[in-house]
């Protein structure tokens, strides 16, 4: 078991500043929309090109948001960190708001927690280790490891997927 997130290589694929509130991950007027399957359509509705490109596929998985400090501020709402797992996207923030933290563990969604980040669209990011590279502008950013449990249970695919393999594991 490990700390980090596993290796891996993507581009940025939006830049955002601090004090991004759940309401522009996910916005209020879908909140009728819960169901995982479902609230991916809505990620960032009102960023229309960035939704679009989402809806229609053209961006692939693994694809990196950068986001500045307090990413998912403001309602308590599960759904932000739902519509952008649905997506496959890697988060990376300087940092997260607490209940948005937890809510994206607990749905598995990939998250890294780097404050140092300079990142712009564009750039093509490496996570290795315990840092951070932008391969683009050559700069290593240290970034700060999840304890070892909430990194385990994003590892799993979230909190219901890493229960009942820990309870199998239990029982076997």
């Amino acid at each position: 078991m490990t700390n980090t997130p596993a290796s891996c290589v993507g581009k940025v694929v939006l830049k955002l500043g601090d004090d991004i509130s759940t309401d522009v991950i996910y916005p209020g007027r879908f909140m009728a929309t819960v169901l995982p399957a479902e609230t991916p359509q809505y990620a960032f509705c009102d960023l229309v090109e960035f939704n679009t490109r989402l809806k229609k596929k053209e961006i692939p998985p693994r694809s990196i948001l950068v986001a500045g400090k307090n990413f998912g501020c403001g309602s308590s709402r599960e759904q932000a960190a739902s519509a952008l797992k649905g997506h496959e996207l890697l988060i990376i923030a300087k940092g997260f708001a607490r209940i948005f933290l937890q809510n994206a563990i607990n749905l598995g969604l990939r998250i890294v927690v780097c404050p140092d980040l300079e990142a712009s669209e564009g750039d093509e990011v490496e996570i290795s280790g315990q840092r951070v590279i932008n391969r683009t502008s050559l700069k290593t950013f240290p970034m700060v490891p999840l304890p070892l449990t909430r990194q385990a249970i994003i590892d799993a695919g979230g909190l219901i997927p890493y229960t009942r393999k820990r309870l199998l594991e239990k029982h076997a």
